[in-house]
């Protein structure tokens, strides 16, 4: 009897073991990562502040290529880096075009994934923006503006997952992006060019 209670312990204690391993490897073999390449409408909201709206300076709006990479801490919880190259925005002066910048808008969220839904992978982020502007050639270089922007940014998406890797990806962000600006070396203003971003791309979960 005692030599049976022990052969049932050990094995208790084998199975255990082995679920342990087991549940451990399958936790290593899932890999985290996740990388999307969309194309982004960036719809700028133009609001002008401080007085310059009397000059009227705005951006338009512009279509550009965007890749992001998250990395997925649970099944839940990730984080995602959105990245692009430098996008020449065309600036309007008095509904004219009058030149343009560079505008490098990368963003950090985090993000929560919803996976009670199948194939369909809803998510929520929220996040910052960092916003660099650079060769700047508005009005004939005689207007400018502040160098950089911190803002915030909220994400809404959704993954549609064809296979265990492959889905196709639907997202709308929200980004607060304001630069000064200055014409002949003069403040005249806050533009708040804060796009609505509405994208469609390609998810591949590694």
């Amino acid at each position: 009897m005692i030599a049976s209670k022990t052969i049932f312990k050990n094995a208790v204690s084998i199975a255990l073991c082995l679920t342990g391993l087991s549940s451990a490897y399958a936790q290593v073999s899932s890999n985290p990562w996740m990388v999307r390449a969309r194309a982004v409408e960036l719809n700028w909201a133009n609001t002008q502040n401080n007085g310059l709206d009397t000059t009227n300076v705005t951006a338009k709006n512009l279509a550009i290529p965007e890749a992001d990479v998250s990395y997925f801490f649970t099944k839940n919880i990730a984080t995602e880096l959105v990245l692009t190259y430098p996008q020449q925005v065309t600036m309007n002066v008095g509904g004219s075009n009058s030149g343009n910048l560079k505008a490098l808008p990368p963003s950090l969220l985090a993000q929560y994934h919803f996976t009670d839904f199948g194939p369909f992978k809803p998510y929520v982020g929220l996040g910052l923006n960092y916003t660099s502007f650079t060769s700047v050639n508005v009005a004939g270089g005689a207007a400018s503006v502040k160098s950089n922007s911190v803002g915030g940014a909220a994400q809404l998406g959704l993954d549609y997952m064809l296979d265990k890797n492959w889905g196709v990806n639907f997202d709308l962000k929200y980004i607060q992006i304001k630069t000064d600006v200055y014409v002949s070396s003069a403040y005249k203003g806050q533009l708040a060019l804060n796009p609505t971003a509405a994208a469609v791309g390609v998810t591949y979960r590694f």
